[in-house]
């Protein structure tokens, strides 16, 4: 058999195995939305905190998402986390201090070792995909407020953005927190998206930017009036 022969045999063999793998990792799959489901649709009104794994807690932001986590809680709002270390160490603390449900939706990353320590042992839930992963923030979160943070907190930031946008998942408050960190990325979006006409002005009220815990927890209250504590599709 000569060469080209059998470096097409080869193809073809890889490409079915391939094939093969692929249709078995569905149910790797099914079984991470069953757990996620299954878990969060019994914790009750979540509000998710986003923002950077980076932050010490000697960092204003990570003081500040302590004191958000807290604030919602004592609120009647349980908190939700990625579950690694930074802010959402942070936000999951203050759930602690306040006594409601602290969340995290793990994921394993080379730079995150573990998961932080705040976490409700039976509300500590691990992923193997991001997607899935991010179906469960947007589902069960009753409100999304995201603190300074690199590509992954803008990830989770735009996406949503683009679900409500195109009514792919029902409206909910999304606050950005840090006027100095976010007013950048602001400016841009007007005086580019809007201007060059890629999104409507409109677009830009699916935002709010604020500084302090009251302002956040005044945004979830007023919105709240007008609509029901619900997953969100």
């Amino acid at each position: 058999m000569d060469k080209e022969t059998l470096d097409r045999d080869f193809k073809k063999k890889t490409w079915n195995e391939i094939k093969t793998k692929d249709s078995w990792q569905l149910f790797k799959l099914m079984s991470e939305f069953v757990n996620g489901f299954e878990k969060m649709s019994r914790i009750g009104p979540c509000v998710t905190i986003f923002g950077s794994a980076r932050m010490k807690p000697d960092n204003k932001y990570y003081q500040l998402a302590t004191t958000i986590g807290e604030e919602l809680s004592v609120n009647g709002y349980g908190v939700i986390t990625g579950g690694g270390p930074g802010i959402m160490e942070a936000g999951n603390k203050g759930a602690k201090k306040g006594g409601s449900p602290s969340v995290g939706l793990n994921i394993d990353l080379p730079f995150e070792a573990s998961s932080n320590p705040y976490i409700d042992s039976d509300k500590n839930i691990n992923f193997d995909y991001f997607f899935v992963r991010k179906v469960m923030f947007v589902k069960y979160s009753q409100a999304f407020v995201v603190m300074p943070g690199g590509m992954g907190t803008l990830d989770e930031l735009f996406e949503a953005i683009t679900l409500i946008q195109t009514k792919k998942i029902d409206l909910f408050p999304i606050i950005l927190v840090g006027s100095s960190f976010w007013a950048g990325m602001v400016t841009w979006i007007k005086d580019v998206l809007v201007a060059e006409g890629t999104i409507s002005e409109k677009d830009l009220e699916l935002i709010s930017v604020v500084d302090t815990p009251d302002e956040i927890l005044y945004i979830i209250d007023e919105f709240y009036k007008n609509y029901l504590l619900k997953p969100n599709f």
